[in-house]
């Protein structure tokens, strides 16, 4: 599971076996995760035990290194 970002205690990361799937980032803090996409477009898929505030940490987050995201995951995947 390769890790991109650890950042006030959310970890950012993928699965190994993705690559076929559109571009995402899972997202874990103690027992809590989620599940984003990034491409075509940024859409939440799930939140589970989250509160709101990590909620709009986690969609700032994300929103502020997607370029980063997206090309982690390319060159994993690679897609370049």
């Amino acid at each position: 599971m390769p890790t991109v970002l650890f950042i006030d205690s959310f970890r950012f990361f993928f699965f190994s076996d993705e690559g076929t799937e559109p571009c995402h980032i899972h997202v874990s803090k103690g027992g809590a995760r989620a599940k984003i996409w990034l491409q075509p477009d940024f859409q939440e898929n799930y939140y589970y035990g989250f509160n709101e505030q990590d909620k709009k940490k986690i969609r700032k987050i994300v929103l502020d290194n997607r370029d980063l995201i997206i090309d982690k995951w390319n060159e994993y995947f690679g897609k370049r």
